[in-house]
């Protein structure tokens, strides 16, 4: 199995990335993965960390401002077209997908030039173009919301959530030791406030003006203000931080503990944020970016809103609203119930199995079931595999299987494979006699102009064998 993962550019397109890279991985080891991303993108950084190859394109945006570097942006395009069609045709992938992000741009349609099987997968409630542009030649597009027929083909679309790193949302049972960590009271209602791994500037002024109306509260505060704001925020705050109710992290690893000991959570409408916070079903008020694309985090924010499972506060409005409204919350146990009861109903805890399901198909009917075979060159038929289907699945996958000729017109038993190699079968020595495969009269016989098996017309004659297997 042979995969291409493209895009990046954000933390929002690369961790489901990873997500699927590291599900197919668990569930097929040997398949071979290769992502594509963009040159100085922080996908170049945070792949490689999570075991995986990848190799850039020198693709880029266009500039909103004027500026001399747009002038380079289409001599850039084409040179990363030619190097994702070069990376294409050496891999031969069975499907490659995309995430998101100008690198996944040049590489699917490449890919789906190369008769490569493609899939997208959007995050957001309102796509971005990249994704809109793959849409008409994409074969399946994976969505996170509803509603997203006004954008992508009705017929191609699946709802299958966003893949995120599961154990951040695991939170069941870690309340007390999630108070130890961060050294506050159990007893005492707290907040947390997250604005990504460089801080948020509006949560981050809001929090700091009106700090000491929760202090005044006895109200804990759980704040990852980020790298960019962290040593500023400890200079200017000085003593207000020495407070037990008070605990200030540029960034926090263990999410999952920072999860269980918040009673709300305050923070931008990311798709993985959100992803993350339908999971933990916790009570959640969103302040979305302003400086994002097609002001697409509101769009995920009223998405929620729309279901009363958040609370929306602008992010224009959140210094003078922000504070007051999280306390007004914590004092509303109705409205919290509601809050949680509506956001859990909304989470998508297998996303990354569910776009696998998704991709299956594509290995097994379109490329000749590349799961029906051992991974190594002593067995003929991977029985084991066989035997975890039904009768139906295997006609189904059968039915779907014409074994091209030109890969078998130089049959060498003795390393077990015929040609270029089968990826319904390798053929290893004692197979080829157990199952008396490849001789004049057999059940699967050369074709008599010795080009190639055709599966579809010895149907019979496989389930036969498949039978005495007792498959």
């Amino acid at each position: 199995m042979k995969v291409i993962i493209s895009g990046g550019g954000t933390g929002g397109h690369i961790f489901p990335a990873i997500a699927i890279a590291d599900t197919i991985k668990k569930k097929y080891p040997s398949a071979e993965i290769l992502f594509v991303g963009a040159e100085g993108k922080m996908e170049m950084e945070k792949v490689p960390k999570a075991g995986y190859e990848i190799v850039g394109l020198p693709i880029r945006g266009i500039q909103r401002k004027l500026t001399l570097k747009n002038f380079s942006v289409p001599f850039k395009l084409i040179s990363s077209l030619w190097k994702a069609k070069k990376l294409v045709k050496k891999m031969k992938p069975d499907i490659a997908i995309g995430v998101g992000g100008y690198a996944s741009a040049a590489t699917l349609r490449v890919a789906s030039k190369q008769k490569v099987p493609t899939l997208i997968q959007e995050q957001n409630s309102y796509p971005g173009i990249t994704n809109k542009w793959l849409a008409k030649r994409a074969n399946t597009i994976c969505v996170a919301y509803d509603n997203l027929e006004r954008f992508f083909p009705k017929e191609k679309i699946v709802k299958t959530g966003n893949p995120i790193r599961n154990a951040m949302v695991e939170i069941d049972g870690k309340k007390q030791a999630a108070c130890e960590h961060f050294g506050i009271d159990p007893n005492k209602k707290t907040i947390l406030i997250i604005g990504g791994s460089l801080g948020a500037r509006t949560l981050n002024m809001s929090l700091k003006k009106d700090l000491k109306k929760l202090m005044d509260q006895d109200i804990q505060v759980v704040w990852q203000c980020g790298k960019f704001y962290f040593e500023r925020l400890k200079e200017e705050m000085g003593e207000t931080l020495s407070s037990k109710l008070v605990y200030l992290s540029d960034f926090i690893f263990k999410m999952d503990l920072a999860y269980a000991a918040a009673d709300v959570i305050i923070s931008r409408a990311g798709a993985i944020s959100v992803s993350e916070v339908c999971l933990v079903g916790k009570p959640v008020i969103l302040v979305p970016s302003p400086n994002v694309s097609e002001d697409h985090q509101t769009k995920n924010a009223m998405a929620l809103v729309k279901v009363n499972a958040a609370v929306l506060v602008k992010d224009i409005h959140a210094e003078n609203q922000l504070i007051d409204q999280t306390i007004g919350l914590l004092n509303d146990s109705e409205q919290m119930k509601s809050l949680s009861a509506n956001i859990k109903k909304l989470g998508i805890s297998d996303a990354a199995e569910r776009i696998l399901k998704e991709i299956e198909p594509g290995f097994e009917n379109e490329n000749s079931i590349a799961r029906m075979y051992a991974d190594d060159y002593k067995t003929g038929l991977d029985l084991d595999y066989l035997k975890t289907l039904t009768p139906d699945e295997i006609k189904l996958a059968l039915d779907n299987a014409y074994l091209q000729g030109e890969n078998f017109q130089n049959p060498d038993f003795s390393t077990g494979r015929i040609g270029g190699g089968s990826p319904f079968f390798r053929y290893g020595p004692n197979y080829m006699e157990k199952l008396n495969i490849g001789k004049v009269g057999s059940p699967l016989q050369l074709s008599d102009q010795y080009t190639g098996y055709n599966l579809r017309n010895q149907l019979g004659e496989l389930e036969s064998i498949l039978g005495k297997e007792g498959i």
